[in-house]
């Protein structure tokens, strides 16, 4: 009894202080929601009466417990934004807004810094102060765009793709100080080891994932069901959170590589849908958390830090990120766009504030600074964007023509700007060749010296065995790293010209030493200075016999770590053929003969949707086609009944009509009509239910499919509410769909 009276004693204030965090999140979203303003800052007032700072309700009585709630929160929340990224995101958004998102981040931490200073604050304050203005909220800008309507617009683009170099660079901004929090040191050889050594293992791990999770996921995909999806997911999601903790980054950062990396699968859509409640959950246990550590004394006694700070906020954003997108060659009104949309802070730089308080290394009034500025940039957001229009028709009239000419021809070039420069391009790929294989090479070196050695040293030839089967892994990198052939066609131009032949041989020669170098590195680590010398020899000699062998290695290696990164992409482009029915479902034509005991029957009494899953297309009487026909068609015989679905329910449908008497057999033919898929992008009919969005009588068609987040729904139901990026297939008149697909 005494037991469980413990256990019980140590659970009742984890419950009891879940159960009122949860409420007030509640009570909180309800009322936000029902004001149209931003969930964020419901669940930081409702933190705030949860919290030990107001007495008027109840209050938390573990808060050790929640700050362990708030780290899961993070994790998730970072793995749901690793979700959503995608490394290939960050490559197709290219210089503009690299740049933005660069100039911004550079002025708002030099901004910070200063205003920290000259608030007499210690030196760690105002750096972090610096990083948690500099990066923007994607949440609260996202969300606006949606309320605005703007998501469509050119500049709305700009903002995400800029927004997505933030959160990387927030990621290694967070690494840089979770270093100099460390060591104390601002300079010098940790920081550049600790900027080595994130590049090492994001490079590792990305490769090494996307080699081996998404295959593990298309092998056992017939295996999974949504409980076990997220599991796994999950389970994955935790283990690079540990190996990120063991390496000595932050959990966070183990999250969103997993979150990225997981992003690249066919299944990631299905994956982030799955995670969204758990990431909602903690998420919202994170803000609430956050909204705990507001104190209205430090806020009474800081007002005018917040009032400065959100200034800087509002102003340093808009103006860093403007500059940042007129230098990357945007015209000035989707600049001035830009730039006043990014003028808040948000989630990252919560995080990135709880992250001094973890540390140690920041004042205990920062925190509730940040929260108090996030709110008041977060209630001016969506007005910003709203106003950002008129503001960029005003500075066009205001400001000087000739500034306004000189902008435009800056435009213009930089827009018109194509690089060719084959050694830029030669360069670039000797690099990434360079790199990533001798990552790949130092990393299973290492692991073989560090955990396989240890075991086999100790019995005869153990070394000498290890070292084989080192040097047989590593072979085909090897080989790519030294002679496999990149920019094959930039490097024959340069070959012509005999200025350049030296200095392509001096590259190329740089590669195989590298190669050879790495050889007796390997070597030198399992066996004495004579013997590895005499086992290099060997080594060499068996790398130039088996050359092609190993060269096929390698492809086949590299072939399918291609396949599984550009898998995501080849579905999505099979998917959206227009000719791809859902499911394996295509359309056949059955004859009624006139000896059926069907004809004369209406549709809704057959049925054969709710029996068979089949739809009826259109029947043909004679002269007369009936598309879409209505439930209370009546089917007659010798019409023409043209059916959609798979080869399971057609041939379902054809025992069928054998069943009541059919003589003749089905013959499938060109239909009149046709199978569309439909991706949902700016169609008005978002928001709306099938039945609102009155497709059947737009498309004089049926709505036989529909995918929601990677999950497929056959015959949904018209009461199903539409989103945007659903995939509708729609079977109808030929033309009106053509329309429809073109709005």
């Amino acid at each position: 009894m005494s037991a469980v009276a413990e256990v019980s004693t140590h659970l009742e204030p984890l419950i009891t202080d879940l159960g009122l965090i949860l409420m007030t999140a509640g009570i909180a979203v309800l009322l936000f929601k029902k004001l149209k303003q931003p969930l964020v800052l419901g669940y930081l007032i409702a933190g705030f009466l949860a919290g030990n700072n107001f007495d008027f309700f109840p209050t938390i009585r573990d808060t050790k417990s929640v700050e362990v709630w708030a780290e899961i929160g993070v994790i998730f929340l970072l793995f749901s934004l690793g979700l959503e990224f995608s490394f290939k995101k960050l490559i197709k958004v290219g210089g503009t807004a690299s740049i933005t998102a660069i100039t911004q981040i550079a002025f708002m931490v030099f901004f910070g810094y200063t205003v920290g200073q000259l608030f007499d604050w210690s030196t760690m304050d105002s750096i972090f102060l610096g990083v948690i203005l500099s990066i923007s909220s994607t949440t609260i800008i996202l969300k606006s765009f949606e309320e605005l309507g703007v998501k469509a617009q050119r500049f709305a683009g700009n903002v995400i793709g800029s927004l997505i170099v933030q959160d990387i660079i927030a990621i290694l901004m967070m690494v840089l100080l979770s270093t100099i929090a460390v060591s104390n040191n601002f300079s010098g050889g940790e920081l550049i080891q600790s900027i080595f050594k994130l590049v090492f293992f994001l490079v590792l791990w990305f490769l090494s994932g996307i080699f081996i999770i998404p295959t593990v996921l298309k092998k056992a995909k017939h295996l999974l069901t949504d409980e076990m999806l997220l599991i796994i997911s999950i389970a994955l999601c935790l283990l690079m959170v540990i190996l990120a903790a063991n390496v000595g980054f932050s959990p966070a950062l183990g999250a969103f590589i997993m979150g990225s990396i997981i992003a690249e699968t066919t299944q990631a859509e299905h994956i982030e849908h799955l995670v969204k409640p758990v990431k909602d959950l903690f998420g919202a246990v994170f803000f609430v958390s956050v909204g705990m550590l507001i104190d209205p004394e430090a806020l009474k006694e800081h007002a005018i830090p917040v009032l400065v700070l959100s200034l800087v906020t509002i102003l340093g954003q808009s103006i860093s990120s403007t500059v940042g997108s007129l230098l990357s060659g945007q015209p000035l009104k989707e600049s001035v766009q830009t730039g006043m949309s990014l003028s808040q802070i948000g989630e990252f730089s919560f995080i990135i504030a709880t992250l001094g308080i973890t540390l140690h290394v920041t004042s205990s009034f920062l925190y509730p600074i940040v929260v108090a500025v996030s709110a008041v940039t977060t209630f001016s957001t969506p007005y910003m964007i709203k106003f950002s229009g008129p503001f960029s028709d005003f500075l066009s009239r205001k400001l000087p023509r000739r500034w306004l000419k000189k902008i435009e021809r800056y435009s213009a070039s930089t827009q018109a700007i194509k690089t060719v420069n084959n050694w830029k391009i030669v360069i670039n790929a000797y690099l990434i060749q360079v790199i990533i294989h001798s990552i790949i090479i130092v990393a299973v070196i290492v692991l073989s010296s560090r955990f396989v050695l240890p075991l086999v040293k100790a019995y005869p030839f153990g070394s000498a065995l290890c070292a084989l089967i080192t040097l047989i892994v590593l072979s085909p990198f090897l080989w790519a790293l030294s002679l496999r052939r990149v920019a094959v066609a930039e490097v024959s131009v340069l070959l012509e010209d005999r200025k350049s032949r030296g200095p392509m041989a001096m590259l190329f020669l740089f590669r195989i030493l590298l190669a050879v170098g790495y050889i007796g590195l390997l070597l030198n680590i399992f066996f004495s200075p004579k013997i590895a010398l005499v086992a290099f020899v060997i080594a060499i000699l068996f790398y130039f016999l088996f050359q092609k062998k190993i060269n096929h290695q390698y492809h086949k290696i590299e072939n399918h770590f291609l396949s599984n990164l550009n898998d995501r992409e080849i579905s999505k482009a099979k998917r959206s053929r227009s000719d791809l029915s859902p499911w394996d479902g295509h359309m056949a034509v059955f004859d009624i003969a006139a000896e059926s005991n069907i004809a004369g029957e209406t549709l809704k009494k057959l049925q054969l949707r709710e029996q068979l899953g089949i739809n009826i297309a259109s029947i043909k009487r004679g002269e007369i086609t009936i598309h879409i026909p209505d439930a209370n068609e009546r089917i007659f015989p010798g019409d023409e009944v043209f059916v959609i679905g798979t080869d399971v329910q057609l041939q379902d449908f054809k025992k069928y009509l054998d069943q009541h008497e059919i003589e003749a057999s089905p013959e499938v033919r060109e239909p009149d009509i046709v199978l569309r898929q439909i991706e949902l992008k700016n169609h008005a009919f978002i928001g709306k239910s099938i039945k609102e969005s009155k497709l059947r009588e737009k498309t004089k068609g049926l709505v036989v499919g529909v995918e929601k987040r990677g999950k497929r729904f056959m015959n949904p139901e018209s009461s199903i509410l539409l989103e945007k990026d659903d995939i509708l297939w729609i079977v109808g008149d030929k033309k009106l769909l053509t329309d429809l697909v073109h709005e």
